[in-house]
């Protein structure tokens, strides 16, 4: 009697307690709760964006006005049940927007508007496509994309871009065939939806007690079923290039997509309830237990039940920031036109550009020396496509057969680590069809390597300043040429996300593509500036002289206006076929610069052009060039056109151009073979206030010459 009166007490004192302890762990698990739903409804997750910097519209024009409501018609009925609208807006050919967006199969009504409504947002913005009037940008929940021509139910086969997580998987062999059968098997059943049905399916695999596979696929549902199967055929066949060994991979075209993960990114299909069972009649229930073993009861249940609820709690918190985690350790690997990058060794085909940081870093660009000695044959002399002031170029096959031309930096070159390292970052930021593709670097030991794509017909003075080659490059050809370098002028001066002056532009730094057209290279001289700046000063002036502007090459002051004088010099060697240089090894003491502008002013503009086009070629077109030609090389800069207006000049002919004052004296030096290469350093020391000129010929050599400045002669820039 006595133990149980002692038993009753005790389970009174701990009654007594009950409700307090019920009401904190009531309140613990609801902010658990809370916290974590909060949590889930993460924003849109962005993946990517593309847009074409070849077509671009006015602010303010129709094609904006179009465009914008364009963009607000998907927004307004991103909450479709299908997850998927098209529309065009305009009606007249240059103003018609044609667009889209589909949005991932699992996703509500609601999720889908948040997705277009982040899309229709962000594409437009300075720092994404402001003016152009093809993009397309993708977030791991929908696509979005427009054009000025019509793209409906055809494959966006132009443009592709891998991700891959950095993080290594386990086992890698085991989970690349688990992979491949998933993606097969969800391939297949996407391409095969019935018409009308979403082209969107899922699965689950396991890999490991600890590790589930899911991987997706979708496609635009206004593809056929054939076009779905082979855009998805084609996106996970890059999977082993870009995403071999990874946790997580997404392959992303503007009309399908592939993505897989160790982590659920996606709303998992409900479980199916199990089949009912045969209802039995219960036996009668037990009578109801005395009042103090009841309490006993609860306090057992709360006892085992509370803490495994807080357990699972705690488990769900640290795989939602892990999963948060993994998502956002991502890069992307741009591909142009379905041409592979880089494939071998995989170590060096990672992500050039972080999704989360937006940066470029040497580190996702370097190869190894013997993947490239291997491909170049230890730089063979059969392999050697040419020689320069900074070393020598070779051409190298990886080991997926595609073509590279490595950069090889003489080891007494004057380009140091810094130049170097300046022009791998500057140029694995630019992307523009005039612009040379830079796809990766080696600095190893003595060794300073670059890996551009490779252009099979060189570089323009190859055939400009060749008497048999220069009949290849009719009128139709060079005025292409003069047109595509001024596009690749204003990207870098205007379009990208950068402000570059190249400082170096010439004939040699214009290579030509199979079709002849021009991509301009070699940014080791490039000099980035901010979005608001115009012009600078620098003591060390490098670059090639005749090409340089005279308040450059005197005084060390450069702008985008020195570039357009070097353009201007390279448009006047393009229609004359003649070298800045050449006329330093006449009797005469005119320059090329002078003897175009003795033509002009006589009104013999022809025999400015070269003897073999005299006859074939279109007048107007030969005398707006050499106009815009001896606008562009004018000795104040201030009455130099801005690349903007150049282009526009040479897609007008109604535009009234200015008349060209003379441009300044060349000095040039009749020994001279080749126009060198200079690096000057202003000498504050010296008495006689000459700077000294070293100046680098192709054989790497180097003498110092001194001459005097003509002070009076430099105008002051103005910023545009």
């Amino acid at each position: 009697m006595s133990c149980i009166l002692k038993n009753e007490h005790k389970t009174d004192q701990t009654t007594m307690g009950m409700p307090s302890f019920k009401v904190s762990m009531f309140l613990l698990i609801l902010s658990l709760l809370s916290f974590l739903s909060l949590n889930s409804e993460a924003a849109p997750e962005y993946r990517w964006h593309s847009c074409s910097n070849q077509t671009t519209f006015t602010r303010n024009s129709t094609y904006q006005s179009n465009l914008n409501r364009l963009l607000s018609s998907l927004s307004s009925n991103s909450t479709r049940e299908s997850g998927f609208y098209n529309t065009t807006v305009g009606q007249t050919p240059g103003t018609t927007v044609y667009g889209l967006f589909f949005c991932r199969g699992d996703l509500t009504p609601i999720d889908c508007r948040e997705c277009v409504s982040a899309a229709t947002k962000l594409i437009v913005q300075e720092q994404y496509c402001p003016v152009e009037k093809v993009a397309v940008i993708w977030y791991g929940e929908c696509v979005l994309r427009y054009s000025n021509e019509s793209f409906f139910s055809t494959m966006g086969a132009d443009l592709t871009f891998l991700l891959s997580n950095t993080q290594n998987i386990t086992d890698p062999g085991r989970f690349t065939q688990l992979l491949g059968t998933s993606m097969n098997e969800i391939e297949t059943k996407a391409s095969n939806a019935p018409s009308g049905a979403m082209k969107f399916a899922t699965t689950e695999a396991k890999f490991s007690d600890l590790q589930t596979l899911y991987s997706l696929v979708q496609c635009d549902p206004l593809l056929s079923g054939s076009d779905c199967n082979r855009c998805l055929r084609t996106l996970i066949g890059y999977l082993p290039s870009c995403c071999a060994g990874k946790q997580g991979g997404n392959v992303l075209n503007p009309s399908c997509f592939i993505r897989y993960e160790i982590y659920p990114f996606y709303k998992l299909q409900a479980v199916p309830s199990p089949s009912p069972t045969p209802v039995l009649l219960a036996p009668p229930p037990p009578p109801p237990p005395p009042k103090g073993k009841s309490r006993n009861t609860l306090l057992i249940i709360i006892a085992v039940v509370a803490p495994t609820v807080f357990s699972i709690l705690l488990l769900c918190i640290g795989y939602y920031f892990l999963s948060r985690r993994a998502k956002k350790k991502y890069n992307a690997v741009p591909y142009e036109n379905e041409h592979l990058i880089c494939r071998q060794p995989l170590t060096h085909c990672r992500a050039y550009i972080s999704i989360a940081s937006g940066e470029i870093t040497t580190d996702s660009l370097q190869y190894d020396l013997a993947t490239i000695e291997a491909a170049t044959n230890n730089f063979a002399d059969d392999n050697k496509l040419g020689s320069g002031g900074f070393g020598e170029v070779f051409k190298g096959t990886l080991p997926n057969k595609q073509e590279i031309a490595v950069k090889r930096l003489s080891q007494n070159s004057r380009q140091g680590a810094d130049e170097f390292k300046n022009e791998v970052l500057l140029v694995a930021k630019l992307q523009h069809r005039n612009l040379v593709r830079l796809l990766g670097y080696c600095l190893e030991g003595v060794e300073k390597l670059l890996l551009y794509e490779f252009v099979p017909n060189k570089s323009l003075d190859y055939f400009l300043f060749d008497p048999e080659k220069r009949s290849l490059l009719d009128w139709s050809s060079r005025y292409n040429i003069i047109v595509g370098v001024a596009r690749g002028i204003l990207y870098l001066h205007e379009d990208s996300r950068l402000r570059i002056i190249h400082r170096d532009l010439k004939a040699s730094n214009i290579l030509l593509d199979a079709n002849l057209n021009p991509k301009i290279s070699d940014f080791g001289m490039a000099k980035i500036f901010g979005v608001d700046e115009t012009q600078g000063n620098t003591s060390k002036i490098v670059g090639t002289f005749g090409y340089m502007s005279p308040e450059y090459a005197m005084h060390g002051q450069f702008s985008m206006k020195s570039d357009v004088y070097s353009f201007g010099v390279l448009i006047l060697e393009i229609l004359s076929g003649k070298k800045i240089s050449a006329f330093g090894q006449s009797d005469t003491a005119e320059d090329l610069l002078s003897y175009a502008w003795k033509h002009w002013s006589n009104g013999s503009y022809l025999d400015v052009l070269d003897s073999d086009m005299r006859d074939s070629c279109p007048r107007n077109e030969v005398i707006q060039c050499i106009h815009i030609g001896l606008l562009c090389v004018q000795e104040n800069p201030a009455d130099r056109p801005s690349i903007t207006t150049i282009i526009l000049m040479l897609n007008s002919d109604s535009v009234t151009l200015p008349s060209p004052q003379k441009p300044p004296f060349f000095l040039h030096s009749r020994t001279e073979q080749n126009m060198p290469t200079i690096e000057m350093r202003s000498d504050k020391s010296s008495s006689t206030n000459m700077p000294t000129i070293e100046v680098n010929s192709d054989k790497s050599s180097s003498t110092s010459v001194q001459w005097s400045v003509n002070e009076a002669s430099i105008t002051e820039l103005y910023p545009r």
